[in-house]
């Protein structure tokens, strides 16, 4: 059945036609006339290409003429036979010995200031005044022209033996001949001219290195398939000219473009007959595809499921009909805990077989009128019909938490995940699609922080909570942009409880309407929504500065795994403390095994980069998380620092107790400083003590305070450094 909107198939053909035909006569014009054009273009380039070099042999043999004509007015000059007076038999021998080393078709003549013939040459035999002037009409351009330029020349070499020389190439009506003529010296009146024919083997070796056919003289440019160059005419019986026969590109590809111009119209007219023949099954076929897109746009293609567009679609009709009626609906979100576990363990081909078992296991625990929607990735969407009470959406909830906690069998093996759901109910959350959409989300998201795998409906609070996280965004951005925030230092102590060795520099934020925000909530706000990088550099940077007060003092500052993870966290640092003009030992890195297990390669090469510029790095919280040897052994650890729990429970419980004695005798055995921090009594002192721990810290010493009480603990007067103070 035709997509509505859409012609029939014997109409498309039908108005295809014509318009084929004028497209097919209008693609053959076009093609001859680009044909024409480019053929007529390559002549005119062929031609013009031989027309220079042409020019360029000829004016090359005008060249050589007039240099071996030079050769021998040398040889005059230097013989000293030519100048006035003229030595006549000097001159007849060197003329006729030096015009036969010339090609025998060549005619030299000395000649004087009247242009009558002193001595001269033809063939190599001695000739005189009547050879000279039945050849003078081809001499006479060539001789006027040295003269004069010999008078012009005359007084720029006034003083030096150089020669003046002209050359042409003319024609006497029926021969064409290269001429020249040369001054002897400025010392002789006397020129030498001299003219070589260009006869048929002359013109041949011309044209042969060119590539060039039928080079000849002629009479008149008449029409002809070469080019054409004009000849001096020597005599009043009109211009002559040598031309040839051109190898024009034109006449291969007019042929060639004739027979592929055939083949175009040919292959055109076959394959407009074979789209007009099948243009009628075609169309059947599109309309079948279209309404295929038009599913497919509405469902995901992996499992099958609508998608989010279909998904808000058909939420928009369930709401219309529910205004319409007593009944009710909830709109679940649902985030799979752990897929991204299984995709990173046993690859995309397992996380795709998931996402079908997951689609499928849902489908079956909804009716025919419920909609079960995939957004992408993990997340699922379900609309739940008929919701006369809570408890429906609650029921279906427990069940879809018992169906996916159920092990799934995929490529490489069985995986366990879950499922964190968020529920909003309408008409009592809201009536509107974006709204039940977005108070769905919240409810997932405080499902997802209660410690997923369990449920959440959304309650009013959680949208004032949501609210309240965004508030404290934007003022915690605006607090580091502003520089509001304070550090304080927890000083941290030798064994002995007496002498200060370094400083934990903690961050604090004095909101101007909240008052003091624990750190344990900002944080967290700060790591979800980016802000942890520019909130930790702002750390590092303010403890450098306030460091330089106490030289000698290591400062140690907590980094967040999301900082460890920058490509340049290594280089933020150091220009941070090169800046901030301090020894790079005296800074200390404080990081959580979070940072080894995101990325243990990365890591490493941060770490041990770290270290090489001499920035110190301690691993907080050990024994609280996975810590185990080999990170100790592997990772540049300088400190363990014990986490505060143990000492906690140290008094009550031995298992604690012996815990704590092994990991200092382990960071001693490894060759690592060892740090307990949270030492909050006597008892807890001298225990540690006993056990060689090297370093303490807690309530019992300090409590974290203001850079200006850490100035009063070192007995620092205000604006002086501990330098000072001990001087």
């Amino acid at each position: 059945m035709p997509v509505k909107g859409f012609p029939s198939p014997t109409t498309v053909a039908t108005r295809l036609v014509w318009p084929m035909a004028a497209l097919i006569l209008l693609i053959l014009l076009l093609s001859g006339s680009v044909f024409w054009w480019m053929s007529r273009t390559l002549d005119q380039a062929a031609m013009q290409d031989e027309r220079a070099r042409v020019t360029l042999a000829l004016n090359d043999l005008r060249q050589h003429t007039l240099e071996r004509l030079r050769a021998f007015a040398t040889t005059l000059a230097e013989a000293k036979v030519s100048r006035p007076p003229v030595d006549p038999v000097g001159t007849a021998a060197i003329l006729t010995s030096e015009n036969k080393s010339l090609t025998r078709q060549w005619a030299i003549f000395l000649l004087d200031t009247d242009n009558s013939v002193l001595f001269g040459s033809v063939g190599g035999r001695v000739a005189g005044q009547h050879d000279f002037d039945a050849r003078q009409v081809i001499f006479d351009a060539v001789a006027r022209d040295v003269r004069q330029k010999e008078i012009s020349e005359l007084p720029l070499h006034a003083g030096t033996a150089v020669t003046s020389g002209a050359t042409r190439i003319v024609h006497d009506g029926w021969s064409a001949y290269v001429v020249a003529a040369t001054t002897i010296s400025n010392e002789s009146p006397h020129i030498v001219v001299g003219a070589s024919e260009l006869d048929a083997r002359a013109l041949a070796e011309i044209a042969g290195p060119l590539g060039l056919q039928e080079l000849r003289l002629t009479a008149s440019n008449g029409p002809h398939r070469g080019g054409a160059i004009a000849v001096d005419d020597a005599t009043d019986r009109g211009p002559a000219f040598l031309v040839w026969q051109s190898s024009l590109p034109s006449a291969l590809i007019n042929s060639q473009a004739l027979t592929a111009i055939g083949a175009i119209a040919l292959l055109t007219l076959a394959f407009a007959a074979g789209i007009l023949l099948h243009v009628r099954g075609q169309l059947i076929e599109l309309n079948r595809r279209q309404e295929q897109v038009q599913r497919l746009a509405g469902h995901d293609s992996l499992s099958g499921l609508p998608n989010r567009l279909l998904f808000g679609m058909r939420l928009d009709q369930e709401l219309a009909r529910i205004k319409r009626s007593d009944e009710g609906l909830a709109v679940m979100f649902l985030d799979l805990d752990r897929f991204k576990d299984v995709n990173d363990t046993y690859g995309h081909e397992a996380g795709d077989m998931l996402i079908r078992i997951v689609a499928r296991r849902l489908s079956n625990l909804l009716r025919g009128a419920d909609t079960l929607a995939r957004f992408g990735g993990d997340e699922f969407a379900i609309i739940q019909t008929d919701v006369k009470d809570p408890r429906d959406a609650e029921a279906l909830a427990r069940r879809i938490l018992d169906a996916l906690t159920m092990p799934c069998e995929v490529p490489g093996g069985s995986v366990t995940i879950g499922v964190s759901i968020g529920v909003a109910l309408s008409p009592r959350n809201g009536t509107e699609r974006e709204t039940l959409m977005r108070l769905a989300d919240t409810a997932l998201y405080q499902a997802k922080n209660g410690g997923r795998n369990r449920y959440s409906f959304f309650e009013r609070q959680m949208d004032e909570a949501l609210r309240l996280r965004k508030v404290v965004e934007d003022d915690l951005r605006a607090a580091i942009l502003a520089d509001e925030l304070e550090l304080h230092y927890q000083p941290q102590y030798k064994a002995n409880g007496e002498e200060i060795v370094g400083v934990e520099a903690l961050v604090r934020w004095p909101h101007p309407q909240h008052g003091m925000i624990p750190p344990q909530q900002f944080i967290a706000i700060a790591e979800e929504r980016g802000l942890i990088i520019p909130l930790g550099e702002w750390v590092l940077r303010k403890a450098c500065e306030d460091a330089k007060r106490w030289p000698g003092l290591r400062i140690a500052v907590n980094v967040s795994p999301i900082q460890f993870r920058q490509r340049d966290f290594v280089s933020s640092v150091m220009t941070i403390i090169e800046t901030a003009d301090i020894d790079p030992t005296r800074v200390e890195l404080e990081v959580t095994e979070g940072v080894v297990m995101d990325d243990a390669d990365a890591a490493e090469d941060a770490m041990m980069e770290l270290r090489a510029r001499g920035v110190r790095l301690a691993l907080d919280d050990f024994g609280t998380g996975y810590s185990s040897l080999i990170y100790l052994r592997r990772f540049a650890f300088d400190k363990i620092k014990i986490d505060r729990s143990f000492l906690e429970s140290m008094e009550t419980t031995g298992e604690s107790a012996i815990l704590v004695h092994s990991v200092v005798h382990l960071g001693r055995a490894l060759g690592l400083t060892v740090t307990a921090e949270g030492v909050e009594t006597s008892e807890q002192h001298r225990f540690l003590q006993a056990l060689g721990c090297h370093e303490l810290q807690g309530y019992l010493f300090s409590k974290p305070v203001p850079a200006d009480a850490i100035d009063r603990l070192l007995g620092i007067e205000p604006g002086k450094s501990r330098t000072d103070a001990v001087a």
